[in-house]
């Protein structure tokens, strides 16, 4: 078990908001599935108004740079003024503050900026990558922790970026040939396993393992008609199920010695530190929560993990991630 204390990202200012994540908010804010409340006030308490309020609002992105762009660090040529500014902690992460940005394509047609949720690249940094570990994220559409991992994989190392889903698969094979040139795309395989079995298939062998699971997505729920009518409070109980199933699969997969992010964009305590909590009192003898700190003011540290809410963090998240360390010696 290790302690190391997280690289600090400021906390930027107002960020522009994509319109297109809620575009309707304002008609259908008020219609939430019946017993959303009452699930999440009773976790949250005097808190949930504002949250709720936060999560009726676009979510924040940020535009990463491509740390294999050309011209990779300066900032676009016709973004030099005050609308960009770096954010430090978060390899050349670039924010828009007042307008919208169309990527640029180099030479060989790689893509120059990622959009993403600055609360997800904290989550995929946690896993601390290094050079020529093997790395498998096991829920990888679509795809922008991958490329956090590719980078900090550099040019030695695998990684097997995996999607059970056909649709969101084809996604993540564009966005690897997007953003990542040739010789970067031989060192990473793109697979469509059932991630649940995947500690039988390669029990012991990666060095670092990213589980970002599938979860109750609650910001995305609330965004669009056809999910609120599909939200139903026992949601969470059957979701946290597989997730705990695919929190032993990446048990079963990481090294002993090697570390797993478990992290989510879910609320509720079940999907988030009740997993983990599952996961420590069964498998205990053969992992072990990994220490450290992130001390930036809007991270909120857990029972068993940290989460960021948008509600504390001018938009960022909602997003989950616990580290854990399998122990050296243990054997599933």
């Amino acid at each position: 078990m290790g302690s190391k204390e997280a690289p600090f990202i400021e906390l930027p200012l107002k960020i522009q908001s994509d319109p297109m994540e809620s575009m309707h908010r304002h008609e259908d804010e008020n219609r939430l599935p019946d017993g959303f409340e009452d699930y999440y006030r009773e976790q949250f308490g005097p808190r949930w108004p504002q949250l709720l309020s936060s999560l009726l609002e676009p979510s924040t992105r940020v535009d990463r740079l491509n740390a294999f762009f050309e011209s990779i660090p300066t900032p676009p040529a016709k973004s030099m003024d005050a609308s960009w500014s770096t954010m430090p902690g978060v390899c050349h992460a670039f924010r828009v503050a007042h307008a919208l940005h169309d990527p640029r394509r180099d030479a060989r047609g790689l893509l120059e900026t990622y959009r993403m949720d600055p609360a997800s690249m904290i989550a995929a940094s946690a896993l601390e990558v290094q050079p020529g570990d093997r790395v498998l994220d096991m829920c990888a559409a679509p795809g922008g922790k991958s490329l956090l991992l590719a980078e900090a994989m550099g040019d030695a190392g695998r990684l097997v970026a995996n999607e059970l889903s056909p649709t969101r698969r084809a996604k993540l094979k564009t966005i690897l040939e997007d953003y990542l040139p040739g010789e970067q795309r031989k060192h990473i395989q793109v697979t469509g396993h059932d991630a649940t079995r995947w500690g039988l298939h390669e029990p012991d062998h990666y060095d670092r393992v990213l589980l970002d699971a599938p979860c109750s997505s609650e910001r995305h729920v609330l965004g669009k008609e056809k999910e609120r009518a599909r939200w139903k409070p026992g949601r969470s109980k059957q979701l946290s199920r597989r997730q705990y199933a695919l929190l032993c699969a990446a048990l079963g997969a990481c090294k002993p010695g090697g570390r797993i992010v478990y992290a989510t964009c879910a609320l509720s305590r079940l999907e988030n530190d009740g997993v983990v909590e599952r996961l420590l009192k069964r498998k205990g003898d053969q992992c072990v929560k990994w220490q450290t700190s992130f001390p930036e003011p809007f991270v909120e540290a857990t029972e068993h993990g940290w989460r960021i809410l948008p509600d504390h963090s001018d938009g960022w998240g909602p997003m989950y991630w616990s580290i854990l360390q399998k122990r050296t010696g243990a054997m599933l």
